[in-house]
């Protein structure tokens, strides 16, 4: 056994992160992605996992090396994968790559008429390929572009702050006439990802199939091979009024037999939106997630939707009553936080839709069942596995795929334990039982004290808080110093698994407390509502109630106890150290300080803002509900010891809006420090450069140990 010490920021090198998944058709073998720290930057590489030896088997790899592999997908004969490859630190173009799933050489085919590779996919006869990558023409750039080309076609980040790389690429300008330029973690989104098909004949062209000032995502196959479903959003104001729906486009079958380039047809189109389409396996059914009525408000649960393939009626909700959304909504980075983590919707059988349903912070498979005649639902939904309501209680689900043999598979954390492969299986008294596969996602964790959670609920003015409490394990039940950690979103809730900042400071002697304030996704949709255009004020007053409540039960000293958040969390630090007293020290990262700039400072702030009901600058009463939430209107009252954390190119809480409350703060001469990490965008505290993120935690511990420890 390894020497078990506390964990510290310099372990964040040796952190391992599983966070990729497809299954073979038989069901016997998956196919993950292991993403680690390499220097400055990330590797990810292919690895086979049998499901027929046993409960550990031992996972084989497949690719090694300074490369970055992702999104894999099983060929349906289960011989090839195909799946993306790119440079580490984003310098070379993102290709598709086929290989043996036995190993061996792979095979990269050149980006020929396209740019980086995005997601991938195999035709049911596993002849063909369809994948989506970005497309000449630029959308606005002005002047030369060959250096912009060879960026841009590499799949780099674009506008990073700062870079010379950037500086060499610039184009002589940017021509705007639409407000979606701009996207956080993608920079300026100068061109759009389309629908390529390609054989897989080792010197077949690829066809374009779809263009136009749109792009594709969530592309998946029809079960007779001639047709592709996919999301986008042409509407005829996309970037005032964004709404994704289903599209279909026919792409013949192999060979190109019976096929000419043909318009994209919609065929789901619900009120509010849709995406990640899936065809029933005999393809009269197209599931998807989405929302019924316009315009919906964030307290508007995304749900299944199912509606007829070739769109002629419209969807109808498969479970109007369940009050829970559909995908992977729980707040940890212990599965990764960079990969789209595919929480379904997925066929098991005519009559089964399966789809990942997040309930009070957790995330687990769920069944659906229909009628295949009329798609009405014949039973309520439940939990895929009986240990919904037992030991298993306390999974996050973030990757799940299913075989046509039945298998279940999913990548998911248990408790505090990082995210591992698990695969149902039918027990011994005929229920299924979850079962973990491999070990080598969370075997880091093994040198180091895991915290104590306990989960509380704390009483609240609107009722219970579940509030997770995270503690050294040998700490006891004395007074510890205390920090509270307030989630993003603010639809976002924190999970049975902690995030590693979490882990970092109860190393440090911490307790740490979550609460799920009202606002939190995952409690439906009466959890969600009050909170609605009142920032700073129900979910205030709920973050007081999980501090109240946590020093009556003597956890915490009043003297010291700290506040920190993130995103909206952040927005939520910047509130209370402006509105009481009762912290001792605060870390504010990548928050929001005046909603009345970052409604068009963000890259989503018109839309966000009009989904929670915080205002607009078009009338002086929009004005009014924006500077009314905006924590810049308190700063002269702060006076709690501030370290505010800021990613350099985030287009989500941009740079320019967290500067305002920093040298506001600076002359009233306050305490306040302001670290800014350069091209890094809003997540990065968990998916940025490794350098960055191990000082980043660092800085936070040193600033709690600074004015808690005193």
């Amino acid at each position: 056994m390894p020497d078990v010490r506390p964990l510290t920021p310099a372990d964040i090198r040796r952190q391992v992160f599983i966070e990729e998944l497809d299954l073979s058709s038989d069901g016997r073998t998956a196919v993950v992605i292991r993403r680690q720290a390499r220097g400055l930057h990330y590797v990810s590489h292919l690895f086979a996992v049998a499901l027929d030896r046993g409960r550990a088997a031992r996972p084989r790899r497949l690719s090694d090396g300074m490369i970055r592999d992702a999104r894999p997908s099983i060929s349906p004969d289960g011989r090839t994968i195909a799946f993306t490859r790119s440079d580490p630190a984003g310098d070379g173009p993102c290709r598709l790559v086929t290989m043996s799933i036995d190993g061996g050489t792979p095979r990269i085919r050149p980006n020929r008429g396209h740019g980086a590779v995005g997601e991938v996919a195999w035709s049911p006869d596993g002849r063909r390929i369809a994948f989506t990558a970005t497309v000449d023409p630029p959308r606005f750039l002005v002047g030369p572009t060959d250096a912009v080309d060879r960026q841009a076609r590499s799949g780099a980040q674009q506008g990073e702050l700062g870079s010379a790389a950037t500086y060499r690429a610039s184009p002589r300008a940017r021509r705007m006439e639409r407000t979606d330029w701009r996207g956080d973690g993608e920079g300026f989104r100068d061109r759009w990802s389309h629908l390529f098909v390609v054989d897989v004949a080792p010197r077949a062209a690829a066809i374009q199939v779809t263009r136009g000032d749109w792009g594709v995502s969530h592309i998946t196959w029809h079960p007779d091979g001639r047709t592709i479903a996919f999301t986008a959003d042409r509407g005829p104001e996309p970037d005032l009024r964004p709404r994704t729906t289903i599209w279909a486009v026919d792409v013949g079958d192999a060979g190109g037999t019976g096929w000419a380039e043909t318009e994209p047809r919609e065929v789901m189109a619900p009120g509010g939106w849709a995406n990640h389409p899936a065809w029933s396996p005999d393809g009269r059914w197209l599931a998807a997630i989405g929302i019924l009525g316009p315009e919906p408000l964030d307290d508007v649960i995304p749900g299944l939707l199912l509606g007829p393939s070739d769109g002629s009626r419209p969807p109808h909700a498969l479970a109007p009553e369940l009050d829970r959304p559909i995908g992977n909504w729980a707040d940890t980075d212990l599965n990764g936080w960079m990969v789209d983590g595919r929480a379904g919707p997925s066929w098991m059988a005519k009559d089964t839709v399966i789809a990942t349903v997040s309930d009070r912070g957790r995330s687990l498979p769920t069944r659906f069942r229909i009628d295949p005649a009329d798609g009405r639902p014949i039973d309520p939904p439940r939990p895929a596995a009986r240990e919904a309501h037992g030991p298993w209680s306390d999974a996050t689900s973030h990757a799940l795929a299913i075989a046509p043999s039945g298998t279940i598979a999913v990548l998911g954390t248990l408790g505090t334990r990082a995210q591992e492969l698990m695969v149902l299986e039918a027990a011994a008294d005929g229920e299924p039982s979850w079962s973990t596969r491999t070990t080598f996602g969370s075997r880091w964790q093994a040198r180091h004290p895991m915290p104590i959670m306990r989960r509380l609920d704390a009483p609240g003015p609107g009722g219970p808080i579940e509030t997770w409490v995270a503690s050294p394990a040998d700490s006891g039940d004395g007074p510890l110093p205390t920090i509270v950690d307030v989630h993003g979103g603010p639809l976002g809730a924190w999970a049975p698994a902690p995030h590693m900042e979490v882990l970092l400071l109860v190393a440090a002697g911490y307790r740490v407390v979550l609460p799920n304030i009202r606002g939190s996704a995952t409690y439906g949709r009466e959890w969600i509502r009050p909170q609605l255009g009142d920032w700073g004020g129900v979910d205030a007053a709920d973050v007081h109630a999980a501090v109240d409540h946590v020093l009556a039960l003597g956890l915490a000293d009043p003297n010291r106890v700290g506040v920190m958040g993130l995103s909206y969390g952040g927005f939520m630090v910047n509130w209370l150290v402006g509105t009481t007293d009762r912290f001792a020290a605060a870390v504010s990262e990548n928050g929001v300080t005046n909603q009345v700039s970052d409604w068009a400072n963000s890259d989503e702030g018109p839309e966000y803002d009009r989904a929670a009901l915080i205002g607009d600058p078009l009338s002086p009463e929009g004005i009014d509900r924006l500077w009314r939430q905006s924590p810049l209107r308190n700063v002269a009252n702060v006076r709690t010891p501030l370290l505010m954390l800021q990613a350099g190119a985030d287009l989500r809480c941009p740079p320019q809006d967290n500067e305002q409350f920093f040298i506001a703060l600076r002359h009233l001469r306050r305490t306040v420090e302001y670290v800014l990490y350069p091209d890094e965008a809003h997540v990065y505290g968990s998916s940025g450069r490794v350098d960055r993120r191990i000082d980043r935690n660092e800085r936070i511990i040193a600033w709690f140990d600074r004015y808690l420890r005193r």
